[in-house]
């Protein structure tokens, strides 16, 4: 009879497989090189961003600036049309009054630089009298848009026209008007000031708005006034129906939009304000193209300098990559001692004195350093007091949340516990499962207390949601003892049993308490 023998043909399992140097290596050099494009297209972008800004910035001071100018402007003819209107309410306009009035006219165009003239018309639209130095008695404005505006109001506020091309010099004036009454109430004429555009475009050349910057002032029904650069054809022209008045202006009087020009079809950055006290719109608007256009130069140096310095470092990475490619097979005779090594590595981290989840001390840490400090007292014959920690209700805290919101509960309470510690010879540590441990050194039972009560109530304000809880919040019970001082006759085990007691009163007694020892372990 033949025996035959069975031959384990089973192959021993590959060892796993090392990630090449040289592929690391590679990675190395992509990382840092992309790290770089990434860090300067981040640096490019943040300052585009804050060029943008600062556009806006110089915008909204830039209207700011063009709105009290248009408020101061228009404030001193009204204020010269409100002495007018109560003047001729008074006097009226006959003959007598006219000539001390026309050296009063005169006068106040001279002292506002602002105003092109003033005029007074009576009810049919004859000129009574005005600033200029001969008196046209055959001109009549009855059919001028203010006019027509005034004789069929009868409210006596300030009124602002539409731009027009003066009768008596052919220039663009601003118009502003109010209305004056007979003694009855009827209507008796119109007082007008008249602005000379060229004020306004003086002021506005002023600013540096770039080739395609834009400055207006409208009224609030979208009538343009007034525009830089200077066109004709854009005064007295309805712009309601842009951007600015139909998307922005109802919703906000001050502000700052970005959005392309119904005139002109350029993206500008525009700030807008609406006056208080006179129906007037001012805009400042700068081209978008333009604020961006050195941050344009600048980007594209950036980002020649970047690819140079990421040419370069991928040609030296290159060139060290093929020096580890002549090191590997020297590494491969160095492989058994880092394997080696690693074991002795793994070895310490199972051998680290810290709890991976809460970051106290370990079980093992706590073992040791009780021993050490339980030795040391007793020598000295000082006290050595011991918190025992338990969190209420964590089974049912696991199977509501579950275990890894449990495990994050654990941590957020093991912060506490860590603060509470304030002496460099005093150990927090997880002593198993959820229960932890404060061993404090030269303590009696009422510090310990303290120490306890002030845990337990700034875990209790940290508010953990725990349906679970009777107090629907997560808290903890606490047991203290201490032998005060540590005698010969004392154990270690002994104060762990006895703090471990007080802990279970604590449960038994409603949880979210603090209980001390009965003071057995005191010596005199």
């Amino acid at each position: 009879m033949t025996t035959m023998t069975a031959i384990n043909t089973s192959l021993p399992e590959p060892a796993p497989r090392k990630f090449p140097v040289t592929a690391l290596a590679t990675g190395f050099v992509i990382l840092v090189c992309a790290s770089l494009i990434l860090v300067q297209g981040w640096v490019t972008w943040r300052a585009r961003e804050v060029q943008l800004a600062e556009t806006e910035r110089a915008t909204s001071n830039l209207a700011r600036s063009i709105g009290q100018h248009a408020y101061d402007t228009i404030k001193g003819a009204d204020t010269v049309l409100v002495g007018l209107v109560e003047r001729l309410e008074v006097d009226g306009v006959a003959e007598p009054s006219l000539e001390r009035l026309h050296s009063l006219l005169v006068k106040r165009v001279k002292e506002l630089p602002q105003l092109h003239g003033l005029f007074v018309y009576d009810h049919d639209g004859r000129w009574v009298t005005n600033s200029q130095a001969t008196l046209n008695k055959t001109a009549n404005n009855s059919d001028r848009e203010y006019f027509i505006y005034h004789r069929g109001h009868t409210d006596r506020g300030v009124h602002i026209g539409p731009p027009i091309k003066s009768k008596s010099t052919g220039e663009w004036i601003i118009t502003v008007t109010r209305r004056f009454n007979n003694s009855d109430g009827s209507f008796a004429g119109v007082v007008l000031a008249t602005i000379d555009m060229n004020y306004f475009k003086k002021f506005y050349e002023q600013f540096d708005i770039g080739e395609t910057g834009a400055i207006y002032v409208a009224l609030t029904d979208g009538t343009v006034l007034l525009r830089r650069p200077f066109e004709e054809k854009s005064l007295g022209r309805n712009i309601s129906q842009f951007p600015l008045f139909r998307d922005h202006l109802p919703y906000a009087k001050v502000g700052t939009q970005t959005f392309t020009s119904g005139q002109d079809g350029i993206t500008r950055i525009n700030s807008y304000r609406q006056l208080e006290q006179y129906p007037l719109v001012v805009s400042a608007a700068l081209s978008k193209d333009e604020a961006l256009e050195e941050w344009k130069s600048n980007s594209t140096l950036h980002a020649i300098g970047v690819g140079c310095l990421v040419f370069g470092l991928a040609l030296i990475g290159s060139r060290l990559i093929m020096q580890i490619n002549l090191r590997v097979q020297a590494e491969a005779e160095l492989s058994k001692a880092r394997q080696s090594l690693e074991n002795l590595n793994r070895t310490l981290e199972k051998l680290a004195m810290q709890d991976g989840l809460t970051g106290l001390a370990n079980r093992r840490q706590f073992d040791i350093a009780l021993k050490d400090e339980f030795s040391r007292a007793m020598r000295n014959a000082s006290s050595l007091a011991l918190i025992m920690i338990d969190v209420d209700c964590f089974k049912q805290y696991n199977d509501i949340y579950g275990h890894a919101a449990g495990d994050e509960c654990l941590r957020e309470i093991s912060k506490v516990v860590a603060a509470g510690k304030h002496r460099p010879g005093d150990l927090s540590a997880r002593y198993g499962g959820e229960e932890l441990a404060i061993l404090l050194p030269g303590t009696d039972v009422a510090g310990a207390m303290k120490v306890a009560e002030n845990i337990r109530q700034a875990i209790y304000e940290l508010e953990l949601k725990h349906a679970g809880n009777s107090t629907g919040v997560v808290t903890v019970s606490a047991g203290i003892d201490a032998f005060v001082p540590v005698r010969e006759n004392n154990k270690a085990l002994e104060l762990i049993e006895a703090a471990d007691k007080a802990l279970y009163l604590a449960k038994s007694q409603g949880r979210n308490r603090v209980h001390a020892g009965n003071g057995s372990h005191t010596s005199d």
